[in-house]
């Protein structure tokens, strides 16, 4: 019998087991996703509920436990609007990289090179025993003091320039730019708006927005493309934003789209 018949009969007789196969393994994925979910639900409580808190935060806990328990799905919009900007092998810096799961799970497929910084050294230990890739390279830096030297394609600043004073962010800005200027590069990131009653949404936030128009005063004077758009949930007003001297997404001349306007 050649191979091809003997395959297609074989699995023809493995096909009578398809479904208690398949109730099986479903019941084995429906066990491990609650485990999961409530082993990181656990891991929550200790990680934000027991003092002192960690300056960064570990997206695991977003994976398996908040969104299957909420289905708020804004955390993910972070990754992928930034990955809107970057190109294929593209050399990427990201700044205040936290716990690195961005760095690992979206921007590191389409980079050459992707290097991600962040001032705190548990979050780069953290981002270091979880996500190792070969064009992978957590540091330790303070981009108030220092900033990775060379051209970029990309510079990502997410969920973190609300932890620099307006100062701060002044000041970091021109040496982003720097960083661009070589390839007309895009910065882009997330941030939020401040609450309605004022209140911080972290204590240690040092500047939280007030509009679109607040975080565009901070670009404008470095970029001459720049877009800052929102998004709205119950539980958070989130800011998303791309500047740079090049061509940024959904912009009249971008390659990536075709639009027909009446």
């Amino acid at each position: 019998m050649p191979v091809s018949e003997f395959t297609r009969s074989l699995a023809k007789r493995l096909s009578l087991f398809k479904r208690p196969v398949e109730a099986l393994f479903a019941s084995e994925a429906a066990l491990a996703a609650a485990w999961a979910s409530n082993a990181h639900w656990r891991l929550h409580l200790a990680n934000r509920g027991l003092p002192p808190a960690p300056e960064y935060y570990n997206h695991k806990l977003d994976l398996y436990w908040q969104w299957p328990a909420t289905r708020n799905s804004l955390w993910l919009e972070r990754g992928v609007y930034s990955m809107l900007a970057v190109k294929p092998n593209a050399n990427v810096l990201e700044i205040c990289c936290g716990d690195g799961f961005n760095s690992y799970y979206f921007y590191s497929k389409k980079a050459a090179t992707l290097t991600a910084v962040d001032f705190d050294p548990k979050a780069i230990a953290h981002a270091k025993r979880h996500y190792t890739l070969p064009n992978l390279q957590f540091q330790i830096a303070d981009i108030r003091k220092e900033i990775p030297a060379g051209s970029f394609d990309n510079v990502i600043w997410d969920g973190a320039i609300e932890h620099f004073t307006e100062t701060e962010i002044a000041s970091v800005m021109p040496v982003l730019k720097d960083r661009l200027a070589q390839r007309k590069g895009i910065l882009s990131g997330y941030t939020i708006v401040e609450r309605h009653d004022g209140r911080k949404s972290l204590e240690q936030h040092e500047y939280e927005f007030k509009s679109k128009e607040d975080l565009l005063r901070f670009l404008s004077p470095h970029f001459s493309s720049a877009t800052v758009f929102e998004t709205i949930f119950p539980e958070r007003h989130n800011l998303y934003f791309w500047a740079s001297d090049g061509i940024i997404p959904f912009a009249d001349n971008w390659p990536d789209a075709v639009s027909k306007r009446s």
